[in-house]
């Protein structure tokens, strides 16, 4: 429990941590992998891949010669579909308050796509207390890669003591792995407590609220 302490920076993820956008993500690849010639695909294996790089999500149904066109497609198509059922997950705004409150730097970092990313960031207004927003394409790099994470704390002028990452997926916890943090997580996303504790989360929550109750206690000293 020594280990759970105030952060000094908060990498956050986005898809299923801070908002919930699976139903148009899972429409946007179904009518791209359909409009290439393709059996419709299973919904609950999409899901299940969402957290790493789009191009992974693609190889599961789309033949290598047609990866790079169905993720063009996907990236012009996603924006005209991406406010369709979009949900802001509970305590997540709230959350982002508190760290702002406290002046504890945060940013996004996620293989969304950049662009679309920082829309949305904007969008819902969490672009207030987070004005650096990572995503897909913008570097070289994608989560779990450490030169991505390690590029956002550059930016964040910030070195890796006490930096966490908040995430839902193993993705996120390889990610903060590899760099060298810790990362909590939330099942709010496709995977489980138990299936998020044994990828090596050093805490899981059912909600964004419950983990607002750890950082509350540490900051009060109880």
């Amino acid at each position: 429990m020594n280990e759970l302490v105030l952060p000094r920076a908060v990498l956050w993820d986005l898809d299923g941590t801070l908002i919930d956008q699976t139903t148009s993500i899972i429409d946007c690849y179904t009518e791209v992998i359909c409009s290439l010639g393709y059996t419709r695909p299973d919904p609950n294996q999409i899901r299940r891949s969402l957290g790493g790089p789009m191009l992974s999500t693609m190889k599961l149904f789309v033949e290598a010669d047609q990866l790079e066109h169905s993720c063009k497609i996907f990236r012009k198509r996603f924006p005209e579909m991406m406010l369709n059922d979009l949900i802001v997950l509970p305590g997540a705004e709230s959350l982002i308050k508190w760290f702002a409150k406290h002046d504890i730097p945060q940013a996004i970092l996620t293989n969304k796509h950049g662009e679309t990313a920082r829309k949305l960031n904007a969008h819902l207004g969490f672009s207030k207390n987070i004005s650096l927003c990572i995503g897909n394409d913008d570097t070289a790099w994608s989560k779990p890669q450490p030169e991505l994470t390690h590029y956002v704390l550059q930016q964040l002028k910030c070195t890796t003591d006490a930096v966490i990452i908040i995430g839902d997926s193993p993705t996120d916890i390889e990610t903060a792995r590899l760099a060298g943090i810790l990362c909590h997580c939330v099942s709010t996303g496709a995977h489980s407590i138990d299936e998020l504790l044994c990828a090596g989360a050093i805490t899981a929550h059912h909600s964004l609220e419950q983990l607002a109750t750890i950082f509350e206690s540490i900051s009060s000293g109880n």
